[in-house]
Parts: structure tokens; C-alpha cells; sequence
């Protein structure tokens, strides 16, 4: 059993350090995103692409936090060790449920300069290339340090409330509630990072549509560091964005991560009468 489980982890975090080589996201993903009151919240957590990805197994040592917020109260995930799905729990009233994840540190190697172009591309981060060259940074076989910060809004028992800051390094905050406001508008989004609004940023926006077919585009947060999405009944959504800055220790003489990326994602889906 030891060994099993030995496998999944040594599995899972392979998969997550070649993932972020490809911009590859984290996210939470519901088998449902609205619950009846009393009923089991069943959800993965996925690394993958263009949503689509395997199921990562409840580990303790992958995760910094695992949390269900309802109401002002936060309760802990709990499962056995190697359980797949990760989360399948039921929680005490009704509202709206955000299930938050906050993975450890990981580290991937970069093995030319050309990859991590392509990734800070991808994310909108070219200034940290040109950081990178100035530092006189090795153009191979170099490190990042990386780390997820994950919220799903899931209803329960009609799904009232407001989503708010649970307190991750960077993340989405919902100022829409997907399962009772008027979405004609779109879904107002607001991003954080290190306890402020993050504006002028790109958020990065993954629609599934009913018979899983997936359109990709982008938005950008204002002033305010709020985006507004733009959302179809019946569709699922994932958001993504990462901050990318300059790690802690970083030593090339000593092959530590010379750069840090943190990841802040969130997943709802849309009510198909919405």
C-alpha cells in the first residue's frame, strides 16, 4: 500500500513540475457545481490543459491548505490518505461554497532559455525576461520555484452568499455569485496578490461548453484590478493568472530557483436557466 501510494505521489508531482514547464494550470474541478443541502461536495484537483487533465489524489504533503468556506466558517477537507477524488465531503447548511486549495513549493528546470521565453510569453510577463539578462542569469538548466493558490464556488441548497479574501498569498475573489445574480452583464472577478488589488493584468479565461468543447481568451483586469468575464448558460469556467517575480535566495552559483511563479485560479459554472 506504502508503495502504491508512493507511486501516486511520486506520479503526481512529475506531472506538476512538467505541467508548469507548459503553462500547464491547476484547478478544483467539481463533479457538479450545485449541491442539494446534505449532499456529498465531490471534486478533483486536476493539472492539465485547455481543461483537461488527470485527477491528483488527497496527499497532506502536496498540500498547504484544503479548506471548504461557507458562511464565514472555513472546515478542513478531510480524507484518506490517496483518496481519488481528493475531496468528497458534505458541510453544514446551505450558501455558497468556495473550496480552497493552497499547494507546497515545487521545482522545475528549465533546460533553455527559449522555454521560459515561451511561458512568460504566455503569461504576460515579458519584463521578467529582460530582468533575466540583465542579472547575467544562465540561459540553460535553470530553476523556478512555483506554487497554487485555488478557489471553486460551488452552490449548496440554492447557493446565497458572497465569495470574500481567504487570506492566499494571490487569488480571485468572485464579486458576482454565478448561481444568483444577473450574469447578462458578465462575472466581475477582483484580483489580489500580497494583500492588494492586482490591475492592468491579464487573466487568463477557460470556457467548457456543455459537450466539452473549450474556447481560450483573455481579459484584463482595470484600475481596480477588476475583470469582468463574459459567460454563457450551461458553461463552466476556469480563470488563471500568475505572478511572476524574483526568488527568495536566488544564487546561481548554487543552483537555487532563481524566479517564482504563484498561480491564482478559480472554477464556477454558469446555471444553464441563468
Amino acid at each position: 500500500m506504502f508503495r502504491r501510494l508512493t507511486s501516486i505521489s511520486s506520479a503526481f508531482v512529475i506531472a506538476l513540475s512538467a505541467a508548469a514547464v507548459n503553462a500547464h494550470e491547476f484547478w478544483i474541478d467539481p463533479v457538479r457545481f450545485s449541491y442539494e443541502p446534505g449532499e456529498r461536495i465531490i471534486a478533483a484537483t486536476r493539472v492539465g490543459q485547455e481543461f483537461a487533465g488527470m485527477s491528483g489524489a488527497f496527499l497532506p504533503q502536496q498540500f498547504r491548505r484544503f479548506d471548504i468556506v461557507m458562511n464565514g466558517k472555513a472546515t478542513p477537507v478531510e480524507g484518506r490518505l490517496g483518496d481519488r477524488p481528493a475531496l468528497s465531503q458534505t458541510v453544514d447548511g446551505t450558501g455558497l461554497a468556495v473550496i480552497v486549495h493552497e499547494t507546497t513549493n515545487y521545482i522545475i528546470t528549465y533546460e533553455t532559455l527559449e522555454k521560459f521565453r515561451n511561458f512568460l510569453e504566455h503569461k504576460d510577463a515579458m519584463s521578467i525576461l529582460g530582468m533575466h539578462t540583465e542579472k547575467g542569469y544562465p540561459t540553460e538548466n535553470f530553476k523556478e520555484r512555483y506554487s497554487r493558490y485555488a478557489k471553486s464556488l460551488v452552490s449548496v441548497g440554492g447557493g446565497a452568499g458572497r465569495d470574500t479574501r481567504v487570506g492566499l498569498e494571490t487569488e480571485f475573489v468572485a464579486l458576482t455569485n454565478p448561481y444568483t445574480d444577473d450574469l447578462s452583464g458578465g462575472m466581475a472577478v477582483q484580483l489580489y496578490y500580497d494583500g492588494k488589488t492586482r490591475p492592468d493584468s491579464q487573466v487568463e479565461v477557460f470556457e467548457k461548453a456543455p459537450d466539452d468543447t473549450v474556447n481560450i481568451f483573455t481579459v484584463r483586469t482595470n484600475r481596480d484590478g477588476v475583470a469582468s468575464v463574459p459567460v454563457k448558460a450551461g458553461h463552466r469556467y476556469m480563470l488563471d493568472h500568475v505572478v511572476l517575480r524574483p526568488a527568495s535566495g536566488a544564487d546561481p552559483d548554487q543552483n537555487t530557483a532563481l524566479w517564482e511563479s504563484l498561480w491564482a485560479n478559480m472554477t464556477f459554472g454558469v446555471p444553464a436557466g441563468n
